[in-house]
């Protein structure tokens, strides 16, 4: 097993206090007396000094053009907020946003010193603090849920978040829709002395991870571990044995993580789903991890797939 005391976004024990959600005095009680908002601006959140996350009360220029505060809970007491600032534009000449697997440009705001910016979470994940980390999983998921869930599903009118942004009414119909998690199944998939992996299509050139995949309606994670390992890459396989689970706010996803033993070797891509698959020994994967293998990138530090392999590699798991 791996401790989810050592993953990016885990949890850190945060009191999420849902029994104050419906107490609509409360919580704008708690927004104006001290309370902390974290804007979020088309999915980037406000970073200080790019290693933790960039608070502003509750009022602040920077909020204009924030959408209803979503309650996150209580952190040792201070109440935390996250808005949505998506429908901010940034001043003519500010760094476009790039495209493509990470986006590297910052974003400022003219409200706020230069020790503040709109980054990419993926970039800063690894230098939060557990309950910083957990605290912005939970904002940029459930704020992206309002962003792509703004009609109702049943009839199709535009709904309205209430419970403290945990939940959205649909006016016309009376119907109620709550923030959703995709789960997915990640895993590593091991053979003898080797692993297999994967890579996506426009990821970094040389990066390799585990297999991944959505979990279906009516499927077994196990289940679903065995399809995704047979529909990427043609391989069989076994016995699947779970280890540990991540949240993963990109969008809004459950990784699940799993190890399980290959029934066989040869490996046949689909190229819709995956760019290349590849067997790697013991020995190169501690060169990949070490970032001295000549060709092959590391996972990205803080991802569940580094621990499954770093556990892996020191014998915590097989």
């Amino acid at each position: 097993m791996i401790s989810p005391d050592v993953l990016t976004f885990a949890g850190s024990g945060l009191e999420r206090c849902a029994e104050l959600r419906r107490d609509s005095a409360k919580m704008a009680e708690l927004l104006a007396n001290g309370g902390q908002v974290l804007p979020i601006w088309r999915g980037k959140p406000l970073v200080q000094n790019g290693c933790d996350l960039g608070w502003v009360p509750h009022g602040h220029p920077a909020l204009a053009h924030g959408s209803e505060a979503l309650f996150l809970g209580l952190d040792d007491g201070i109440a935390r907020f996250a808005q949505d600032i998506s429908d901010w534009s940034p001043e003519a000449g500010a760094e476009a946003v790039e495209a493509g697997f990470f986006d590297g440009s910052t974003q400022f705001h003219p409200s706020l010193s230069d020790a503040y910016a709109f980054v990419e979470l993926r970039g800063v994940m690894v230098q939060l603090s557990a309950r910083s980390a957990e605290l912005v999983a939970t904002a940029k998921a459930v704020l992206h849920w309002h962003r792509s869930h703004r009609f109702c599903a049943v009839c199709g009118a535009q709904s309205t978040p209430v419970n403290a942004g945990w939940q959205r009414a649909c006016p016309k119909c009376a119907a109620q829709h709550f923030p959703r998690t995709d789960p997915v199944v990640i895993m590593l998939i091991q053979r003898g002395n080797k692993l297999l992996m994967g890579r996506s299509h426009g990821w970094p050139e040389g990066m390799y991870s585990c297999l991944a995949g959505f979990l279906e309606p009516g499927e077994a994670i196990e289940a679903a571990v065995r399809r995704e390992v047979a529909e990427e890459t043609g391989v069989s396989v076994g016995d699947v044995r779970y280890v540990t689970s991540q949240p993963w706010p990109f969008p809004a996803s459950l990784m699940m993580g799993f190890i399980g033993d290959a029934t066989s070797d040869k490996i046949t891509v689909d190229p819709e789903e995956l760019d290349d698959a590849i067997w790697i020994t013991r020995e190169d994967m501690l060169e990949v991890m070490a970032g001295t293998h000549p060709t092959i990138k590391p996972a990205r530090k803080g991802a569940i797939a580094y621990h499954l392999i770093a556990s892996w590699l020191a014998g915590r798991i097989t």
